[in-house]
């Protein structure tokens, strides 16, 4: 028996070979920051970028000649842009995970265009809502919401959601095979209107508090929408351009010889039409020159800048994100109440990073009557063979967290009835914390240790048994050493979702 243990236990200790490129990044510090003094030379080059803001916002009036005395909305509907491409693409759209988000169609001025958005809690109540446009040139979606990236790079605004507020993930035109074609700017404004429209068609939804934010090209996508439309309650804007053509213009389908095109898809132009509190985010080593020509720019009172000292143009959104969903949360009364300052952004960036917990799905294995739930972005390898059940759960990606770097063995077998005995010697003897346990009621032993790769990287090892008549099924999960307890939660939560149709 033991030496079947043995073999059992090398043969997953070689499967963990792969994961060691992966897996072995050490966890950094969370990407929080301080906000330290000026010195002379920061001081100089602030002084350079103001005076070179109130130039650009000189120019503004030159750029604006062929709409004068329009407004951005009046201006935009009676602009016809003239695409020198016709760029689209048919990307599949992945299911959501049931229950929390539902795949749909919300009509535009191109045709029926595809969203996640989340599902009815079912508790006869209207909710806050926001409509989050994440950053990138392309006009689709995936499970990219779904996914959690760093702490200093969380660009899917699943903080929203997390934290209790309806989200809405809009395709724009062009993209995931909707009607139409990319437009760089423009004609995704009038989808996002028409988001707001579906948003606030929705029986469960409070129109009067439907939100809009999103991060660099989607910042840029909202801020024009809020100079377009007063619908939204509040805007988030994080690294938003003042002008496109400090964009990657190679993405650009947009006749380029035309300054008129740039002028309708350039925020700084349009920042007195913002009707509607906004709020325009970023770091100082991102785009926070374009913020400070936007803030010189405009007198407008709804709009209100604050950059992030020493943070690039990502480290703001994971904690920045959380503050803002706990702003909407409190945001109740019948005007718009939310207000921020620099101080208390500064203290939500200097925070510990949160480790929240993933979306879960449901496996089932009929074989052996098994239900468990585990995280919805992972994926099943089953290498099942002569009524022996032997899968694989882990994720396709590998971002630097526990979620894309834990990894679920499950295996099942014929074994003696002692089997469990023997075994809780054998892991005790093998340096491993060994304790008798029950796993929906059924006799198991759940072990905590660490175990040695071949290339000699170092993993935390959470081992349970469980003996279901004469069937053993083992569940071993693995997590490289450098993320500590931090799988801890998602490993217990998976263990108690077990289950056994016995």
């Amino acid at each position: 028996m033991k030496n079947r243990t043995r073999k059992t236990l090398l043969s997953l200790l070689l499967a963990l070979t792969m994961l060691t490129a992966t897996a072995c990044s050490s966890k950094g510090d969370g990407g929080t920051t301080t906000k330290a003094p000026q010195d002379e030379s920061t001081q100089a080059e602030s002084t350079e970028e103001t005076t070179k803001a109130k130039s650009d916002a000189a120019d503004a009036g030159d750029a604006k000649a062929n709409f004068e005395g329009q407004t951005f909305a009046q201006a935009h509907d009676a602009f016809r842009t003239k695409l020198k491409t016709e760029n689209n693409d048919d990307d599949p759209i992945p299911d959501p995970p049931e229950g929390l988000f539902d795949l749909i169609s919300y009509p535009s001025t191109v045709g029926d265009l595809a969203a996640y958005v989340s599902s009815d809690p079912g508790d006869g109540e209207k909710h806050p809502m926001i409509i989050w446009v994440v950053g990138g040139w392309g006009n689709g979606i995936d499970d990219f919401p779904f996914t959690y990236p760093e702490w200093d790079n969380d660009q899917t605004g699943s903080a929203f959601w997390q934290a209790g507020v309806l989200t809405m993930y809009p395709s724009f035109r062009g993209g995931n095979g909707n009607p139409g074609n990319y437009e760089t700017l423009f004609g995704e404004v009038d989808d996002i209107a028409a988001a707001y429209d579906y948003a606030a068609s929705l029986p469960y939804v409070d129109p009067n508090r439907i939100y809009l934010g999103g991060h660099s090209t989607g910042a840029t996508r909202a801020l024009l929408a809020a100079e377009y439309t007063d619908k939204f309650r509040s805007v988030f804007c994080f690294g938003a351009v003042d002008e496109i053509k400090y964009h990657n213009n190679t993405q650009f389908t947009f006749d380029t010889t035309d300054d008129d095109e740039y002028t309708m898809r350039s925020p700084i132009y349009w920042l007195d039409d913002v009707k509607t509190p906004t709020f325009l985010i970023e770091g100082s080593e991102g785009n926070g020159d374009n913020l400070l020509r936007m803030k010189e720019a405009t007198q407008n009172e709804n709009i209100h800048c604050y950059l992030m000292e020493d943070a690039d143009h990502f480290a703001p959104l994971a904690p920045l994100t959380r503050l803002l969903a706990q702003k909407i949360l409190e945001d109740t009364g019948e005007e718009p109440s939310i207000a921020l300052t620099q101080e208390e952004l500064d203290a939500a960036m200097a925070q510990e990073p949160v480790v929240p917990q993933p979306v879960l799905t449901q496996l089932t294995v009929e074989e052996l009557g098994l239900t468990l739930s585990y995280p919805y972005l992972w994926g099943v390898d089953d290498e099942s063979a002569d009524g022996t059940v032997e899968l694989s759960l882990m994720s396709p990606y590998d971002g630097d967290n526990v979620w894309d770097m834990g990894t679920l063995y499950i295996t099942s077998y014929q074994e003696e009835s002692d089997y469990l005995e023997g075994m809780t010697e054998y892991l005790r003897e093998e340096g491993y914390e060994v304790q008798d346990a029950t796993v929906n009621g059924l006799p198991a032993l759940d072990a905590t240790g660490t175990a040695e790769n071949n290339n000699g990287s170092i993993f935390n090892n959470r081992y349970i048994l469980v003996r279901n008549g004469d069937t053993y099924v083992d569940f071993d999960f693995y997590i490289h050493e450098d993320f500590g307890n931090d799988a801890d939660e998602l490993f217990q939560t998976i263990i108690d979702s077990i289950s056994f149709g016995q």
